[in-house]
């Protein structure tokens, strides 16, 4: 595992994305490790993808890279058809 040049965080590898994210498509593999994201990074966006509120409290948003990880993994989720009325 690489570290970073800020605060020694540990990077994330591949490894670490696939195996905290699960399997995801090549592009988002590489969108995510464009990111250069800490395995911190990885682990909060898992968590706020899975909706556990108690551990950031009700509200409470994501920030930073985490943020960017969630961004690239919704981006492609369907939206809610607009309903005719």
């Amino acid at each position: 595992m690489a570290k970073s040049n800020t605060g020694g965080a540990t990077l994330a590898t591949h490894s670490d994305v696939k195996g905290i994210l699960g399997n995801l498509g090549a592009g988002d593999i590489v969108a995510i490790m464009s990111l250069h994201p800490t395995i911190a990074d990885i682990e909060e966006a898992s968590l706020w993808l899975a909706g556990d509120a108690d551990v950031f409290g009700a509200g409470e948003p994501i920030k930073g890279v985490a943020a960017d990880i969630v961004t690239i993994l919704t981006e492609n989720e369907e939206e809610e058809p607009a309903r005719a009325g």
